[in-house]
């Protein structure tokens, strides 16, 4: 019988953490439904190959939006891991927590108990960090975070740069400090990618209390307001796998309101047009969709010390050759080895940008990488106004959801993002640049009127992969949420949902860190349990942020 106590779909960042979670003390059995296939393989563990899984069908649920209006019509790629581990087997490695600003939003718009003192101590409980800030970094968790070697003086120009212009550096943006520059932390460890399949299914899967499930899992089972199970289709048979005391949704911000909506919850109307019966009229569910847009801003070098050297195939034969046998060297990183978090304008309080720092000049896709030796900044505003939504386009569980970002449709992101390129420049134009830059390769010094700067950012920006938002936390009488602040489907009993679609804002920074916390925390409360104490400890805020923005 296919039957759990707790049934997951999704073996993602969040459905991983509670995989290892409620099977902890062995008295629970969980069974974790994942369509996607294995995560073995050099294109997945290999860091630096992260463009490649990215892009492929094998691993990727391949959606994309609709044509953005706002961005002249272009479709955007989102991609979704469709693999063990999900996302986390394809993402960018990058570890960021968020700021602790981030979670006490959460919490005065309704997710209470999910304030930066409350999640704190899940973030100690899930890493294990290597040279983090001593007190603010959990040091014996799953999850391995280090940090790169920086052997490249590219990235110390980086950090330097931004000293000179006036900029905090910091040591650890994810301890007591987030603002400033300094290095970018990685989810690799011993050279491999350390995701959530790595970190918690392996060892989950070892105690024979959890199991992998492979179909596709097509609604949840819902009998008089209750979840009881969740149908799937695996090898042309449709099947119900029963839960005995409740299924949690942790299929990502794309695919949880999807499965939602084909169980009947949702927006009735929508639901209704699409000839689904209502169980629980939610009109959140799909709404609320956010995401990070980012720009390339790329500059020549005038040495020959950047990642072009080794482009060519000779030099990846070699690199894969070296990380294979030993995983050591270039293979071993995903090369987002310094970072910065900055304010944007005085009366900002923290920061509302993000650098990663490249010291080559390549696009995600590992496509279009500039003729000569290089290196980039990808930027982008951390809290843009603008909302989009995921509706169904048919119930029929394999159509793909229609996909609305709605980027660029509030006035202020434009301004915010002019200011991201203008300021990228200052920090490139600064002397710890001097020994290394040639000429602006993107935009290119022709551009720059806000017009220009416009036309740049409409026909290339991109998504920074980090969509969210989609069943969002909040207060159980507000007609907006989808999940209350124990992840419970408000209106349905034994079901939640706990992933990055029910954050009620986009934190700053990359999402699989809070994603794997959630799904740390969400454990907690499925299980009854007291949630872990909070902390008292204050992180940093700048002393001028009221008079400036360094």
């Amino acid at each position: 019988m296919l039957e759990a106590d707790f049934v997951i779909i999704g073996s993602g960042s969040a459905g991983a953490a509670m995989a290892y979670r409620l099977s902890e003390d062995g008295k629970h059995s969980v069974i974790v439904i994942e369509y996607g296939g294995t995560d073995f393989g050099p294109l997945i563990q290999m860091p630096s190959a992260l463009s490649y899984p990215l892009n492929m069908s094998r691993y990727d649920w391949g959606y994309s939006s609709e044509p953005e209006p706002h961005l002249g019509g272009r479709v955007l790629a989102t991609p979704r891991g469709k693999v063990l581990g999900g996302s986390s087997s394809i993402n960018g490695m990058v570890y960021v927590r968020g700021h602790a600003h981030d979670f006490d939003h959460w919490a005065e718009q309704g997710a209470t108990g999910w304030g930066y003192a409350d999640v704190l101590p899940y973030f100690k409980r899930m890493e294990h960090a290597k040279g983090g800030e001593e007190g603010w970094r959990g040091t014996k968790g799953p999850l391995h975070i280090q940090r790169g070697r920086r052997k490249n003086p590219l990235y110390q120009a980086f950090v330097e740069a931004g000293k000179q212009a006036g900029f905090e550096t910091t040591e650890d943006y994810n301890g007591s400090k987030q603002e400033g520059f300094g290095a970018m932390e990685q989810t690799i460890h011993h050279g491999r990618r350390w995701s959530v399949a790595n970190a918690y299914l392996r060892p989950a899967l070892k105690r024979g209390n959890v199991r992998i499930v492979n179909g596709f899992a097509r609604r949840v089972v819902i009998e008089n307001q209750c979840a009881v199970g969740v149908e799937i289709e695996a090898r042309n048979k449709i099947q119900v796998v029963k839960a005995r005391r409740e299924v949690i949704v942790a299929a990502s911000s794309i695919n949880s309101p999807k499965l939602l909506m084909l169980s009947g919850i949702g927006p009735a109307a929508h639901l209704r047009a699409h000839g689904i019966d209502v169980v629980a009229d939610r009109r959140g569910v799909g709404q609320n969709l956010q995401d990070h847009m980012e720009l390339y801003i790329q500059q020549e070098a005038t040495q020959p010390i950047t990642l072009h050297s080794v482009f060519n195939p000779f030099c990846k034969a070699l690199i894969g050759a070296e990380w294979l046998l030993f995983k050591t060297g270039l293979g071993a990183t995903n090369h987002f080895e310094a970072a910065a978090f900055v304010r944007s304008k005085a009366g900002v309080d923290y920061p509302d940008i993000q650098f990663h720092f490249l010291p080559a000049a390549v696009r995600y896709d590992g496509k279009a990488a500039a003729k000569s030796h290089g290196f980039q900044a990808h930027v982008g505003p951390m809290r843009s106004k603008s909302r989009g939504a995921i509706t169904l386009r048919s119930n029929d569980p394999w159509a793909k959801p229609e996909i609305r970002f709605n980027y660029m449709s509030h006035p202020d992101d434009w301004a915010d993002f002019r200011h991201c390129i203008r300021l990228t420049r200052e920090i490139f134009g600064q002397s710890a640049f001097d020994p290394f830059r040639g000429q602006e390769i993107s935009p290119g010094k022709h551009v720059d009127t806000d017009e220009q700067l416009d036309t740049f950012i409409r026909e290339h920006s991109e998504s920074a992969y980090h969509p969210c938002g989609t069943c969002r936390m909040g207060r159980a009488d507000d007609p907006t949420s989808v999940v209350d602040p124990e992840c419970r489907v408000i209106g349905v009993d034994g079901l939640r949902v706990a992933d990055s679609s029910i954050f009620p804002r986009v934190t700053n920074g990359n999402l699989n860190g809070p994603s794997i916390m959630t799904g740390e925390k969400a454990a907690d409360h499925i299980l009854g349990r007291t949630p872990l104490a909070p902390s008292n400890q204050e992180p940093w805020i700048n002393p001028h942020w009221q008079v400036s923005d360094r």
